[in-house]
């Protein structure tokens, strides 16, 4: 058997301090234990009842505000779409709570909810009456056109309707009553009224300065139209097929250079009429923009057996895309104003233009180089091919005036 040797000496030392040193950190682990759990207690059972029903409260307070704003924001997004369409429709271009305001434009304008609901191809609920957006800064003139007894004869206004037009009330509201009829005496068989004199009975003077024609023939209403209604004795019978000058284009050279494709035409300002008789006589079927200023341009034309458009030139013309032959415009194309105008005036032209139709401007008054230089720009800038290019003179009241007549023909654009 061996033997064990102890040795007490340095062993019993540093046992001695291992125990000192446990001793210790046992005795710090107990005081924080114990300190923790004071603390746990103070925390759970020291707080006022009122700190812990307190912040419960205001979180909820502040729940609920954040969820009223979020509701808020989805139902005015879900406000906003049938807000544009009512913008884009015209629907609050009128208000129809102001007093004063005549029923039957309430009638006519008040929305019309579709039957099965949304359309899925035009994306519309509702059918909105077509009225100009600016009638509703004529509202006043608009009520009193729209005074009238329903099913009776309207009211002699057609002066005031013209009124609103001007005004960019365009287009006017319809109507419930019956037009003053006009007997329309002594009416000539077409192609015989192309050049036969009007009657005075045939049309209505109510709202004019002159009260016949023989009154007319001797005014100049416009720069186009000096003595235009007399179809005997005046220039008018000559017009399109003998020149004055250089700056009057024959009618029968116009026509040459459209190579037997000139079927139907558009005339801008066309005055009388004449511009769509010659054309007439040649069958080819003239449309012809006007409006009664200072004269009874429309009743005229129609009773030359010719077709009258009532329209202001701020109108977007009412026709389709690429379907006239030939465009015809003198004085009238002359907006006024700033070029953007003319140039929005210029495009919707060339949008009822066929590719190698023709744009004939005739006699186009030059007031200024700065006017003669843009509209030259603007013509440029459409690409047009230039077939008869023609700047003159013409001697008005002494004054010398620049004049511009041009022949275009609309290129194919790919």
């Amino acid at each position: 058997m061996g033997s064990v040797s102890l040795k007490i000496g340095d062993g019993t030392t540093r046992f001695k301090r291992a125990s000192l040193c446990s001793s210790a950190v046992n005795i710090l682990m107990l005081f924080s234990v114990i300190t923790t759990n004071l603390f746990a207690l103070f925390a759970f059972t020291y707080s006022p009842e009122q700190h812990l029903n307190q912040y419960p409260r205001k979180s909820i307070s502040l729940i609920s505000e954040q969820v009223s704003l979020i509701l808020k924001e989805v139902d005015s997004s879900q406000r906003k779409p049938a807000q544009m369409e009512k913008e884009l429709l015209g629907y609050d271009s009128l208000d129809l709570s102001r007093p004063n305001l005549a029923r039957e434009l309430k009638l006519f304008l008040e929305h019309n909810q579709l039957p099965l609901g949304k359309d899925s191809r035009t994306g519309i609920t509702e059918m909105v009456a077509s009225v100009g957006h600016s009638c509703g800064k004529s509202a006043d003139l608009l009520s009193q056109y729209m005074s009238y007894k329903v099913s009776g004869p309207c009211s002699d206004d057609w002066s005031l309707g013209q009124k609103l037009i001007l005004r960019g009330c365009e287009p006017l509201p319809r109507r419930r009553c019956f037009a003053k009829n006009i007997p329309k005496v002594g009416l000539s068989p077409f192609p015989v009224s192309l050049w036969k004199p009007v009657g005075n009975k045939s049309v209505t003077w109510s709202g004019l300065g002159c009260k016949t024609f023989e009154c007319l023939k001797g005014k100049k209403l416009s720069r186009d139209c000096v003595g235009c209604f007399d179809l005997v004795s005046g220039y008018e019978a000559q017009k399109y097929v003998k020149a004055r000058g250089k700056n009057d284009f024959l009618i029968d050279d116009v026509l040459a250079m459209g190579n037997g494709g000139i079927r139907i035409g558009f005339d801008i300002g066309g005055g009388s009429g004449t511009f769509a008789a010659r054309m007439a006589e040649r069958n080819v079927t003239v449309v012809t923009n006007t409006l009664n200023i200072d004269a009874p341009f429309s009743e005229f034309i129609a009773a030359r057996g010719l077709f009258p458009l009532f329209l202001s030139l701020d109108h977007r013309f009412p026709f389709y895309d690429n379907v006239f032959d030939l465009v015809h415009a003198s004085g009238g194309l002359d907006m006024g104003g700033k070029p953007e105008r003319l140039e929005f005036l210029m495009f919707d032209i060339d949008r009822i233009l066929r590719a190698g139709g023709l744009f004939w401007l005739d006699n186009f008054y030059c007031a200024n180089d700065e006017k003669k230089w843009f509209l030259t720009r603007l013509i440029e800038k459409f690409g047009y091919k230039k077939l008869k290019w023609v700047v003159g003179e013409k001697i008005d009241s002494g004054k010398s005036e620049a004049y511009l007549s041009v022949v275009l023909q609309k290129p194919v654009r790919v």
